[in-house]
């Protein structure tokens, strides 16, 4: 029987990074889906081939949540990458939302600097009421305790899923300053874990209403690991992916993150903490 977290995920879902055109093409698809259709706020006759796509993608890292008993897939987000030949070329967040709290950027390095774009999940497996017209399945109203205990051991655990695949995404390509426009419901489910973007500007219209943000990898790490550990060992992979200095995990985590393959079926760390997924 499933009790912990990556336990209560990996029975129902798993984690598929989108490396080949066939599995970018459901990315697309899925975007598509949520942000044409359900959302409404791409126009849908501006993709006519059904699939949601702009300048952003080529930089970027892509994962799909897959639904393991029936195959659909469930949630998608991207990490934008910075742009190896035009590093100041400035990222979604810097380009649809105003940034007025400066001093939070102070002098990062832009090669470190990322963005979390794109943080979606499907209609069917937002369940609970209100929840339809969300990109992220958390209603606006939603409080720490407003779940049933079987249901913080399912549903928003797609969300966390696509925390870890953003995280091993950074980890992989020295991103240590991550952007991103959240939705105010998301951002309050999130610091309840510990997950505490720092808003950077006023509340805009940009895909709905959106905060930009920002968090640093390492803080979340810390604040993570003061705040539950078992939600730590979900976000990485019990120190897989950046280990936190509150934590006994020496440098670079408990285990090389080698080849991915390896490390979501626990070749080298503990099988019972891994997130599991296909390459």
């Amino acid at each position: 029987m499933a009790t912990t977290i990556i336990e209560v995920f990996n029975k129902y879902f798993e984690m598929v990074p989108a490396t080949s055109d066939a599995l970018k093409k459901e990315v697309y698809k899925l975007r598509y889906q949520v942000y044409c259709i359900e959302t409404r706020f791409e126009n849908p006759d501006h993709y006519p081939e059904g699939l949601e796509f702009d300048e952003f993608d080529q930089q970027s890292i892509h994962y799909l949540i897959r639904h393991r008993s029936s195959g659909d897939f469930a949630a998608t987000t991207r990490l934008i990458l910075p742009d190896a030949n035009n590093p100041e070329k400035l990222f979604p967040a810097e380009l649809y939302c105003k940034i007025d709290n400066v001093a939070v950027l102070g002098s990062i390095d832009r090669k470190h600097l990322a963005e979390i774009s794109r943080f979606c999940v499907s209609k069917a497996f937002k369940k609970r009421k209100n929840e339809a017209h969300t990109l992220v399945g958390i209603d606006t109203n939603w409080q720490p305790n407003d779940f049933t205990l079987d249901e913080r051991r399912t549903f928003p655990h797609i969300s966390l899923a696509l925390m870890v695949c953003a995280i091993r995404a950074s980890y992989e390509n020295n991103i240590y300053y991550t952007y991103a426009a959240m939705e105010s419901a998301l951002l309050r489910f999130l610091s309840t874990l510990g997950i505490n973007f720092i808003k950077i500007g006023p509340l805009g219209d940009y895909h709905g209403e959106r905060w930009p943000a920002m968090i640093k990898a390492m803080d979340m790490y810390d604040n993570v690991a003061e705040k539950n550990l078992d939600i730590w060992d979900l976000l990485t992979n019990k120190g897989c992916y950046w280990p936190s200095a509150k934590t006994s995990v020496s440098p670079k985590g408990a285990c090389s993150l080698g080849n991915y393959k390896d490390q979501v079926v626990g070749a080298r760390c503990a099988p019972e903490t891994v997130f599991t997924g296909n390459s």
